[in-house]
Parts: structure tokens; sequence; C-alpha cells
């Protein structure tokens, strides 16, 4: 398990995390990028615990993503299956759990002040933490054709999902309006929703 775990994590974090792994009997899956999810933990038939996780070069974001599942675990152990998926015990156990991961030794020290902020009360996602998912991007693989549609100026057209076409408006709150150009439908974007940006004149053809 410690070969397989390698790659995924900080080098400082790998016995911790395998310590974990071990501790509370966790089936750990590695599996292909998943674009609804980072990872997720199930109780199976049988009683043992399963927790998959996006197989990811970004080992900051592969390791909030297992501590943030054994925290599900923990959580649904210690106080019962009927709390809420990410409620006030969640929050706590994960929080606590991070707590170790939390130094220079195991993350760049410009993610520590982002990675503090966000701990202060944790989301169901990382990605639903703007600041933190931003943060995070700089240590994903590069991909040049990808942007945060908060990058993108006002009136600027981009593709998303399965090849629809959208029109950039404004910030409503702290979601971002845009148009999609085919059904002139309004939808609000997470400002770190990651688009593919295209020219206008690409738009119509």
């Amino acid at each position: 398990m410690i070969d397989i775990l390698a790659p995924y994590v900080p080098e400082k974090a790998l016995m911790p995390c395998f310590e974990l792994i071990q501790t509370h009997g966790v089936h750990l899956k590695i599996v292909n990028q998943r674009k609804t999810r980072h990872g997720d933990y199930r109780l199976l038939p049988s009683g043992s615990h399963q927790i998959t996780v996006n197989a990811t070069e970004n080992q900051y974001r592969f390791l909030i993503t297992l501590i943030h599942e054994v925290a599900h675990l923990v959580a649904f152990t210690e106080f019962g299956r009927r709390i809420k998926p990410h409620g006030i015990e969640w929050k706590s156990v994960f929080k606590h759990l991070m707590l170790p991961f939390l130094n220079p030794e195991i993350f760049p020290s410009e993610l520590l002040p982002v990675l503090a902020r966000h701990f202060k009360s944790p989301k169901a996602s990382s990605s639903s933490d703007a600041s933190l998912d931003r943060a995070l991007a700089q240590y994903d693989s590069a991909d040049d054709t990808l942007l945060f549609v908060a990058d993108l100026a006002e009136g600027n057209h981009f593709y998303f999902g399965n090849s629809r076409i959208f029109e950039r408006g404004s910030i409503r709150r702290k979601r971002i309006e845009c148009v999609e150009v085919k059904t002139g439908k309004r939808y609000l974007f997470q400002p770190n929703a990651r688009v593919l940006a295209t020219e206008k004149h690409e738009q119509h053809s």
C-alpha cells in the first residue's frame, strides 16, 4: 500500500496517511479522474470501509481529498450515520485529522494561509472554496487550454461541458451569470469553474 500511495502524496505525509489507512481499516481505491467528485467514502455490505480518490499529479489536492474521506469514516463511526455528511461533526473531525499535515514540510508556504482560512469551516469540497481551488490549481497538470470562468472578460465566449457555448456575463453575488448562446438561457457559474475559451467568430459555425 505504501508503494501505491507514494506517488500521490507529499513525502512527509506518506507515513501518517498510511497509518490512518491502517488504523481505520480502509480499502483505498485510486481511480481515473471523475468530473463530479474528487473522492468518496462507502461502508460496504461486508462492513469494510472503502475510500475512492481520483488519481492526480497534484499531491496536495489528493492529500486533502483523502483526509476529507477518512473524516467521513471517522465521523460516521463516532457519531452514527444519522449525522449530516458535511455537518458540524464531520467539520470537527476533518479539522482534527488535517491539523498535523498543515505545516511547511508538507504544504508550500503560499498554500498554508489559504488552508488555514479554509479549515476555519471546511466546505463539502475543496472545489466549493474558490480561493482554495484556485490556489491548488497552480499544482495541477499543465493545461493551457483551460481557464477559470472568472479569468474571462464580460462578453467572452467559452465552451463548457459537452461543447455547449456560453457568454460570460456579470457577477451576481458570489457567482457569475452566463448565457448559453444557443438557447439564451442564463446560468450561474462558480468563479473557479474550468472552461475552454474560444474566439467569438467560432461561436456560430
